[in-house]
């Protein structure tokens, strides 16, 4: 599986970007998806993730009310809304996918075989 990743950009504080996760072609229904961030020096951190099927959410604490995941399955494709953008999420944006990932590895990116190739977010105050 190939994701590709788009939608990064350059936002003032406050404002809100999509991030899209296309998948070169049709995710099993075990997959999930996953959304992380990295910034230079730091190790790369969960965001978000969805589960193929069914469509059950997963956020990390700082994102919660502010970022949306969802999928387009028809599209093979994720989604990552963010409003209410903060500084702080200034980070390169990475889609992930696995199909065999448990539950409770979901926010570890070590467990996650497809990567897409990120897409640079840029938070101004």
């Amino acid at each position: 599986v190939q994701l590709q990743a788009s939608g990064g950009g350059l936002v003032q504080a406050g404002g809100s970007l999509r991030l899209s996760c296309a998948a070169s072609e049709r995710t099993s229904s075990r997959f999930v998806m996953g959304w992380f961030r990295q910034v230079p020096g730091k190790e790369r951190e969960f965001v978000a993730a969805i589960k193929w099927n069914g469509g059950h959410t997963y956020y990390t604490d700082s994102v919660k009310g502010r970022f949306t995941i969802s999928r387009d399955i028809a599209k093979n494709t994720v989604y990552l809304q963010m409003n209410n953008l903060k500084p702080e999420d200034t980070a390169v944006y990475y889609c992930a996918a696995d199909g065999t990932i448990i539950q409770s590895s979901i926010t570890l990116p070590n467990q996650y075989d497809y990567w897409g190739q990120g897409t640079l977010v840029t938070v101004s105050s």
